[in-house]
């Protein structure tokens, strides 16, 4: 597996574990990223997130509107930025395949009618590993560049 391809596969996976990442919709400065649930059933996505309908998030929100999100995993290895579409999904069957105790805190059932399936499809992915944060700590203290030893640690990924 080359570098690349494993970065990719350690943020998909990290993804899948840690799952929240910082939503916004691109072009929109009315509505501020916010922490959403991100639920990957197959990589590279889509990825699902649950939301209400009278969100800022849903303001004007047009089929395809452009998207981004942003992760850090909880050890801080893996850091990205994914742009992408998100687009309401109305489909009952993967509602109920989604629907989970952590989702269901928030909603009055699965025909809640502020809830709100949202669908991201990325187009592209910027992954950096950041490795082991204790050794690029030491790096810096001992005066080395741990910029240098980042280059082979970032991956550009077209979706």
């Amino acid at each position: 597996m080359t570098d690349q391809a494993k970065i990719e596969k350690d943020f998909w996976d990290a993804l899948d574990s840690d799952r929240t990442v910082m939503l916004a919709r691109a072009g929109v400065d009315t509505a501020a990223p916010r922490p959403m649930t991100a639920i990957v059933e197959e990589k590279p996505g889509p990825v699902w997130f649950f939301t209400a309908r009278d969100t800022e998030l849903m303001d004007g929100l047009a089929p395809g509107a452009g998207a981004m999100f942003t992760f850090v995993d909880k050890g801080h290895d893996v850091f990205a930025t994914v742009t992408g579409s998100l687009t309401e999904n109305t489909d009952p069957e993967i509602v109920e395949r989604l629907w989970n105790p952590f989702v269901s805190a928030w909603y009055d059932g699965k025909d809640d009618p502020k809830l709100v399936l949202l669908r991201f499809d990325a187009d592209a992915a910027e992954i950096w590993d950041s490795g082991n944060a204790l050794v690029a700590g030491a790096k810096i203290l001992l005066s080395s560049d741990p910029g240098e030893s980042m280059k082979d640690r970032v991956a550009h990924v077209k979706y």
